[in-house]
């Protein structure tokens, strides 16, 4: 197709798709997909290689938010029966943080409920990336605690923190519709107050809640012009309970196009597998490493993922390594620091007689069969 080799002509030179040719990835059929894939696969590779790198959440306060977005389980009025809890201590913190280091993790995202943090709350967060840098002193540590103060800002840099995480979501023309109490420019000022300090920008978007291919083209587009590092494609997770609750708008192809649209507009950045991978991609999961670079290890803030092991396990079947401490993720026009060179392939895997399960049901046995 010319649009895909165009796309990959202008991602191999960091250019910008127009809006017209945004919108026509999202408008691919079926029989084009694996088209669209291979093309943001070229573009992923260029920049990225067949690294993957591995992220872990660690929730430090659990419910209880005031604010109503409504694809959100922590939601004022939520009854979707998540887990409430306060703040972590930062040693309970820094052993769940260890857990997905010893996974393979090379960045621990810090998450608080609530609309903005307390100063009291920041140094919290502080003395939790303390303990956490204790035992693992390489790890990258992104916070993400709501709306801040510039000088909030610059204490969690001061603090060790790596970036800051704080999604976009939808686009602005649509923001109201999913949240009334507080706006789209507000969370714009906060990536812009966590540049301005120092940390890397991490945001992202949330797809199924019942936008328009405009509006996914927008939001993508305003991250573009955010020039944040980091770029996280949730998927929503219709929790009972919610607002939102009832929105089952996505299919695994429609998954795979929206990555690849955030690949095309946004192609040397790190974009990130994020939640609802396990719900909406399903079996076509390892697909999606071709487009993107990064994933969530684990489970998620309040709903559980796919088992780090079979993460893990995806990663490599699909022919992609996990990105090691050490190796910096982002391309050196961005950071100033060359990117290591992939280490030479091993020897093949060895037996693995845990795959080969003895058939003990249907014909011959008493149980029934599995069909």
């Amino acid at each position: 197709m010319d649009l895909l080799n165009t796309l990959v002509d202008k991602g191999l030179r960091r250019e910008s798709p127009t809006r017209e040719e945004a919108l026509a990835v999202l408008a691919t059929t079926d029989d084009e997909l694996l088209d669209v894939v291979a093309a943001a696969g070229k573009v992923r590779r260029h920049w990225f290689g067949r690294r993957v790198k591995l992220n872990y959440l660690v929730n430090l306060k659990s419910g209880l938010c005031p604010e109503d977005c409504s694809y959100c389980s922590q939601r004022l009025g939520s009854k979707a029966g998540v887990l409430n809890y306060t703040w972590l201590k930062p040693g309970e913190a820094a052993e769940a943080a260890h857990a997905g280091v010893a996974g393979g993790a090379k960045r621990v995202c810090l998450v608080a409920s609530g609309r903005g943090p307390t100063d009291r709350d920041v140094e919290r967060v502080a003395a939790t990336i303390a303990a956490i840098k204790d035992k693992n002193e390489d790890v990258e540590i992104c916070a993400c605690l709501g709306f801040l103060s510039e000088r909030q800002a610059e204490r969690l840099r001061e603090a060790g923190a790596h970036a800051y995480n704080h999604n976009l979501n939808t686009s602005e023309e649509t923001y109201a519709d999913i949240c009334t109490t507080h706006g789209f420019d507000d969370r714009v000022d906060t990536v812009r107050k966590a540049k301005h300090a120092g940390l890397s920008a991490c945001s992202g978007l949330i797809a199924g809640m019942g936008e328009s291919d405009a509006d996914l083209v927008d939001v993508i587009f305003a991250l573009r012009e955010l020039d944040v590092d980091s770029v996280p494609v949730n998927f929503l997770i219709p929790f009972e309970g919610t607002p939102l609750g009832e929105q089952w708008h996505l299919t695994p192809q429609r998954c795979l196009r929206i990555l690849a649209l955030a690949r095309f507009i946004c192609p040397d950045v790190e974009v990130r597998l994020s939640a609802g991978r396990e719900i909406h991609l399903r079996t076509l999961q390892p697909l999606a490493l071709h487009i993107v670079n990064s994933i969530f290890l684990g489970d998620y803030l309040t709903s559980e993922g796919q088992a780090g092991k079979a993460d893990l396990e995806m990663i490599t079947d699909a022919g992609f390594e996990v990105e090691e401490a050490g190796t910096t993720t982002l391309p050196e026009h961005r950071t100033g620091v060359p990117v290591a060179e992939p280490a030479p392939a091993g020897a093949p895997p060895g037996g693995r007689a845990d795959l080969v399960a003895i058939r003990r049901r249907g014909a011959g046995t008493d149980l029934p069969p599995n069909a």
